[in-house]
């Protein structure tokens, strides 16, 4: 059972209806949008087709151009005023049981005017529109797609964008949450690095042993003028530091200070 069903005329905006309804089938299943040229198999009555469809749908939509109310028959009157029109009469039925009509008025076309309309007809004029512009054609199709899935649920709950949108959330959110956990590793494989450097590196010493160290240095090394001190590890007080003095040319000479023993003898 189709939810939209697409009514024009022909003569005016067949192929805006057409764009609409293969949008609208994209979107939502072929199934669920009506349109006379694709959806009546061959074999198939035609008006009871039509009639049916028109009957059992949640929404009609209107396509209404320039030209809707000016398309003439062969003898010279305006189709719109022939009581079998097909147009006409699947707007009638529509509007007979209550179904929700949407007038969707093309370029230029103006709101319509209840004058040139039929009896049966003249509450069209009074229903809120939705307007389609070929040089906006995908925006306006995007928004008209929005307005079904919000008054019909059904069409919603099925509706390709949303999901597609809800896929793309999730990938997004993916996304991110790799890229953070990236982040995270690459800031604990930089602090290992620091780490690192610190334990095998050349640093400066201030305070009581200013100067330049080497931290587990693997052979004498020449750092310039200055103190020079080499130390396996530097923990607790820097008692046992091996260290050389000197401006460090020529040979390097190399001592162990001893820990000092209190003045008074006391060990």
């Amino acid at each position: 059972m189709p939810d939209v069903f697409v009514n024009y005329r022909t003569g005016d905006e067949e192929s805006t209806a057409t764009m609409i309804a293969r949008e609208l089938a994209r979107r939502f299943g072929s199934e669920r949008i009506f349109f006379a040229s694709h959806s009546i198999e061959p074999g198939h009555r035609f008006p009871t087709g039509l009639i049916t469809a028109v009957e059992q749908c949640e929404a009609l939509l209107a396509v209404i151009g320039r030209r809707w109310s000016e398309v003439q028959r062969a003898s010279g009157r305006f189709t719109l005023e022939n009581e079998q029109d097909w147009t006409r009469r699947e707007i009638r039925t529509a509007l007979e049981r209550g179904i929700l009509v949407i007038p969707v008025l093309v370029g230029r076309a103006t709101r319509i005017d209840r004058a040139v309309l039929p009896d049966d007809l003249r509450e069209l004029a009074d229903y809120q529109y939705r307007r389609f512009d070929h040089r906006n054609a995908e925006t306006d199709l995007a928004a008209l797609g929005d307005a079904l899935a919000r008054l019909l649920p059904e069409l919603g709950a099925v509706d390709r964008n949303a999901h597609q949108a809800r896929e793309r959330a999730e990938a997004a959110s993916r996304k991110k949450s790799v890229r953070h956990g990236r982040d995270a590793e690459n800031a604990r494989m930089r602090m290992r690095d620091v780490e690192q450097r610190v334990r095998g590196g050349v640093g400066s010493l201030n305070g009581d042993l200013s100067g330049t160290f080497v931290n587990e240095p693997q052979g004498p090394v020449n750092t310039g003028r200055g103190h020079q001190y080499n130390a396996p590890h530097f923990e607790g007080d820097n008692t046992g530091v091996q260290f050389t003095a000197g401006d460090n040319s020529g040979a390097v000479h190399q001592r162990f200070e001893r820990e000092r023993r209190p003045s008074d003898g006391r060990r």
